[in-house]
């Protein structure tokens, strides 16, 4: 039996924000909590889709960032963009998540479906 808990689809969004502090948990803790709750949750597998996709490929634009460095410096603006969009996301969806909202992250490339 599937229950609705919006409260956990809010603490999925936000513990993305512990690569502040931890630095691998922004990734670990939304997969722990997908792959044990998608079956058990309402809109918990679209949610944490979402979390992956873009967690995913926000990795692939920090490799690219990467060699960019060398290209006048492109690579540093570009971690600075990413930077924001690290921080600024998770907390929008996170407020999408409370007001029963689908999850939008921008350049997410679609990894899971």
């Amino acid at each position: 039996m599937m229950i609705e808990n919006r409260q956990l689809l809010v603490l999925t969004h936000l513990s993305q924000l512990l690569d502040l502090v931890t630095g691998v948990g922004g990734f670990i803790v939304p997969l722990v909590i997908w792959l044990t709750k998608k079956d058990d949750v309402i809109d918990m597998d679209l949610h944490g889709k979402a979390i992956l996709n873009f967690r995913i490929s926000m990795f692939i634009y920090l490799l690219i960032c990467v060699p960019a460095i060398f290209l006048f410096g492109l690579g540093i603006l570009g971690f600075i963009v990413l930077g924001i969009f690290y921080l600024v996301y998770p907390i929008i969806n996170a407020l999408r998540a409370s007001n029963n909202e689908q999850p939008n992250y921008p350049l997410s490339i679609q990894f899971l479906k």
